[in-house]
């Protein structure tokens, strides 16, 4: 048995000298505006985890309006979310994911993105894939209004 959870989350520029993609802090001329750190892409990926594990998402476990959530780091926020999902059962098979940005370009910053990602899971590497496009001038995306990310996961039970 397999379970499949998709997660998907926006967040807009703000001022700022730098801002979190995949736990990687990356120097930019905008941050992004969050009651956390504003990772767009490791909350998409805490969606799809809970998502997969029938556990809600992360609005639930780690409400905007809580104090003990402002500045948190998604690192802790997905970490925490993996433990849930292995607590039902559960490990991560493989996840792919997708940036879409118009700035910065991060090509070059997908790997590091990848590796991170997997260190916090506890996974290997080439069990994630980490996309990035750009809005091609279109939408919030494309006017630099903002970052997206989703992500897809693959679940499967625990080995014993």
């Amino acid at each position: 048995m397999y379970r499949v959870g998709y997660g998907c989350d926006l967040h807009r520029f703000t001022e700022g000298t730098s801002l979190r993609l995949g736990g990687v802090t990356i120097p930019f001329t905008n941050a992004l505006l969050g009651h956390s750190d504003a990772d767009v892409l490791l909350h998409a990926i805490a969606d799809a985890l809970l998502g997969a594990a029938g556990l809600g998402d992360i609005g639930e476990l780690f409400p905007d309006d809580a104090e003990e959530n402002r500045g948190r780091d998604s690192a802790e926020i997905l970490s925490l979310c993996n433990e849930a999902v292995e607590n039902e059962g559960w490990q991560v098979s493989n996840l792919d994911c997708v940036v879409c940005a118009e700035r910065p370009k991060l090509g070059a910053l997908k790997q590091t993105m990848r590796d991170r990602i997997a260190a916090i899971l506890g996974i290997k590497p080439d069990q994630v894939n980490v996309k990035a496009k750009t809005g091609e001038k279109v939408g919030p995306v494309g006017r630099l209004e903002a970052i997206e990310a989703r992500a897809v996961v693959l679940l499967e039970p625990l080995e014993e």
